[in-house]
């Protein structure tokens, strides 16, 4: 068995799946087709819709939100969406 090398660490849960992987403990479902095909389709039914809102914020409160936006490097709309989101 040849041990491929890589530049970056995984996840204890990412090892678990490499090790499965190689030990071989995963194996194809039958007629992978039929449930990629499945699969994609309870992605569209499941996939939240997006809706335009309007929120009054202060010019403070917006600049802090840009600021830490850029630190995270993800443009301040998709932040306050992601804090809306981690919030609810």
């Amino acid at each position: 068995m040849t041990k491929i090398k890589h530049n970056f660490n995984l996840t204890p849960e990412e090892q678990a799946w490499h090790d499965a992987a190689v030990r071989g403990g995963y194996t194809s479902v039958p007629n992978v087709e039929v449930e990629k095909l499945r699969a994609v389709e309870i992605a569209k039914n499941t996939l939240e819709k997006r809706r335009a809102i309007t929120v009054r914020v202060s010019e403070r409160n917006l600049m802090r939100l840009k600021a830490a936006a850029a630190r995270e490097g993800v443009p301040y709309q998709t932040f306050i969406s992601s804090l809306i989101q981690k919030n609810t």
